[in-house]
């Protein structure tokens, strides 16, 4: 079979990861459950199905840029919904701006996926004190939302229609987010008991007549909001998470924050496993080598055929080894980049792009060297000397302290976290492996 150049290249761009992440049935989805997955999605369920019928979880999920972590959610999501629950996932960068949120801005864009996904099961809770809010409010907005007559009207609006009007005037108009958040704010406790008593108490009582066990919302993508800095004085993530995490975790039912994992790795993760109650869980990357370095011929296969697939989507696994030649001279040459990326995702795909930006494929192993090389480059430039060293101690050991200097080597990834059977270790970014400082 030809490959199509044209469709290689658009399907090796950096945002075909976001795409595949977020939905299950997309050609370029390549399922890593059994290489990593697996035992994150067991930790995460495992709390939630064997808590108490009374007692509701909160639970946060972080992880790197690009490695699969919607992929999860939507996993943890299924199997959910296979055990009796009623599950929504929120992708809150559809209603919210991430360089400028507050907690009322997440808790209303939780309300509309929340009613929404209700009144798509034909259950109407009629939240009389939100639509006494939503009244409040509307004066400011300057959207108007067409009836189903299609005349112009704010009457008559279900309650997501009306939470989504103060959602997208908050994400897409910054002048009056100010205003808006002068009158949410201190209305934010009003919110959360809106949101228990009308909402969710109501809808547990409908859902359990249907035979349901509750109900677990999923919020993703709050790991991608900017580090801002609050008037505070605090960065964004930790004037949410920590200054107003109590106010997140009072919702009555199960719920999953993702969080930046700039606050994983930092010195405040005690005060973060204090506010929430639980250490984070954490996705680690696809483990390539395990801890006694030998390699891991399983994860291998997964991560050549999530290159294969941008190439031939169309074609069945097994089969796509046999087109390895009109992509790269050999396979050692594709195994080549999935070693080096140390199981990030995000680092194969942007070495593999980087040599269709020089030429077309196939690719010698020449090509590709040239590449990891200008890329190794790139990244040790940023190194100190003091950090080749924790660098160096930290690819012998295997282990890392909890140290801010650490943290900073695991947020600029030039440490990678893997997790086996006997828990978290730690291995430098095989990228640096190519540079003869680490020697």
């Amino acid at each position: 079979m030809k490959l199509d150049v044209q469709k290689f290249y658009l399907a090796c761009h950096p945002r075909s990861l976001e795409i595949a992440a977020e939905n299950e049935n997309n050609p370029y989805y390549i399922d890593l459950t059994e290489v990593r997955d697996r035992q994150i999605i067991d930790e995460l369920k495992q709390t939630i199905t064997q808590a108490s019928i009374d007692e509701q979880t909160c639970q946060l999920f972080a992880s790197h840029t690009r490695t699969g972590k919607s992929a999860v959610l939507l996993r943890l999501k299924i199997e959910l919904e296979q055990q009796g629950f009623h599950v929504i996932y929120c992708q809150t960068r559809q209603y919210l701006d991430m360089a400028d949120l507050d907690t009322s801005d997440i808790l209303l864009a939780l309300t509309h996926c929340i009613s929404k996904s209700l009144e798509e099961i034909k259950i109407n809770v009629l939240p009389q004190r939100f639509q006494t809010l939503i009244a409040i409010v509307t004066p400011l907005l300057p959207l108007v939302v067409k009836n189903r007559s299609g005349s112009e009207s704010n009457s008559g609006l279900s309650l997501s229609e009306g939470i989504n009007k103060i959602t997208t005037t908050v994400k897409n108009i910054p002048r009056l987010r100010a205003q808006l958040r002068l009158l949410l704010n201190p209305r934010t406790n009003e919110i959360l008991e809106y949101i228990n008593e009308e909402l969710l108490r109501r809808a547990n009582k409908e859902l359990k007549l249907r035979g349901k066990k509750g109900i677990v919302a999923i919020v993703d993508d709050l790991d991608l909001m900017d580090m801002a800095i609050k008037p505070s004085g605090r960065t964004q993530p930790e004037y949410l998470f920590i200054e107003r995490g109590e106010q997140l975790r009072k919702l009555n039912c199960h719920v999953v924050y993702t969080v930046p994992s700039s606050l994983i790795y930092s010195n405040k993760l005690p005060r973060l496993i204090s506010r929430f109650g639980r250490k984070p869980k954490i996705l680690p990357m696809v483990p390539v080598r395990r801890r006694d370095g030998s390699y891991n011929q399983d994860a291998i296969a997964l991560l050549r055929q999530i290159v294969l697939v941008r190439a031939f989507p169309d074609i069945p696994p097994e089969q796509r080894l046999s087109l390895i030649p009109e992509i790269f001279d050999s396979i050692e040459t594709l195994d080549r980049l999935v070693h080096v990326s140390g199981g990030y995702i995000r680092t194969l795909l942007a070495l593999l792009y980087s040599c269709l930006q020089q030429k077309d494929p196939p690719f010698s192993r020449q090509c590709v060297e040239r590449e990891i090389k200008e890329y190794s480059t790139r990244l040790t430039t940023a190194i100190t000397p003091s950090q080749w060293d924790l660098l160096r101690q930290i690819a012998r050991n295997k282990t890392i302290k909890n140290e801010l200097a650490y943290h900073i080597l695991l947020r600029s990834q030039f440490v990678f976290e893997y997790q086996d059977e006997n828990g978290r270790w730690f291995d430098i970014n095989p990228i640096l492996a190519e540079s003869v400082k680490i020697l």
